[in-house]
């Protein structure tokens, strides 16, 4: 039987979902509690930026630098928090039953090299504490969004979100002066043929860049420029066409055909199929082969 690790007081229960992008790990935890908790949080080894999801009770939650000294922020709306690596993080709440928050931990110079920025001295090493940023929220509420999503197409997804969110943290919202360039013609072939033979599989954002010779935030756009879709939108409707041919050329059954076109299951398939084509799976075959 495993070891039951001893919760601070007052948490009664306390449970975490880890992904990882870009070589950024994405935690979400959720916390229930019956009174006043101070728990200091994990991953002091890395830089952090978190924000509270959802806050249930009547108090409110905050993130504090010395566990017995109260931000001394005022809580604001879609408020985020920005911890350096090295630097211990606290979690308090007087009166939240239950919370449910996201850490994104990355090394703050790997992250910036790997997505080509050159981050600013200054925020490598300071805190920044119930700041606002709508750019930054939106991009990490979709983040969220994905932490539990099996399907490949997410990792392209999360890659692309992990690089926007690191050019509006790390670039400290100066202005990026290139536009959107289109990928060249050899590059769009390389990456689509990239893309097909790869399908159903997970393929990652720094790959597709790579063979381009491109930061993955050039990249991005210059797909989307050529293609009219993100990368992960057109690799997940390669795959819808891959599953159309199959139910038309095939007798595979429905779990067949999500298990060749990379989907967890049927349901899985059919949920996302009729999201793209209006129709299920099932009764998209029988009106094309009738």
């Amino acid at each position: 039987m495993a070891n039951q690790i001893a919760l601070p007081e007052n948490l009664v229960d306390l449970s975490s979902v880890v992904r990882s992008w870009n070589g950024v790990d994405v935690v979400l935890t959720e916390f229930s509690a019956t009174g006043r908790v101070l728990l200091q949080l994990a991953h002091d080894d890395q830089s952090r930026l978190g924000m509270i999801l959802d806050e249930v009770g009547e108090g409110r939650a905050e993130p504090r630098l010395r566990g017995n000294v109260p931000c001394p922020i005022d809580y604001k709306p879609r408020q985020m928090h920005f911890t350096p690596a090295g630097m211990p993080l606290w979690g308090y709440s007087d009166d939240v039953r239950y919370a449910r928050d996201i850490n994104l931990c990355f090394d703050i110079g790997a992250l910036g090299e790997r997505c080509e920025i050159e981050v600013p001295h200054d925020l490598a090493g300071t805190p920044r504490m119930r700041f606002i940023d709508d750019g930054i929220h939106a991009l990490v509420g979709l983040l969220a969004d994905a932490v539990s999503d099996p399907d490949p197409s997410a990792q392209l997804y999360g890659d692309a979100l992990v690089s926007a969110i690191a050019i509006r943290l790390l670039r400290s919202n100066r202005s990026d002066a290139k536009g959107a360039a289109r990928l060249s013609a050899s590059q769009l072939k390389d990456a689509l043929g990239f893309l097909e033979a790869s399908l159903p599989a997970r393929v990652d954002l720094a790959t597709l860049a790579g063979l381009a010779g491109l930061s993955q935030s050039h990249y991005h756009r210059a797909f989307k420029a050529s293609t009219g879709l993100a990368p992960y939108q057109w690799q997940l409707l390669a795959r819808i066409e891959r599953a159309k041919a199959l139910l038309l050329d095939t007798l595979a059954s429905l779990d067949d055909v999500a298990a060749a076109t990379g989907f967890a299951d049927a349901v899985h398939f059919g949920r996302t199929f009729r999201k793209l084509t209006g129709a299920t799976p099932s009764a998209w075959r029988r009106d094309r082969l009738s």
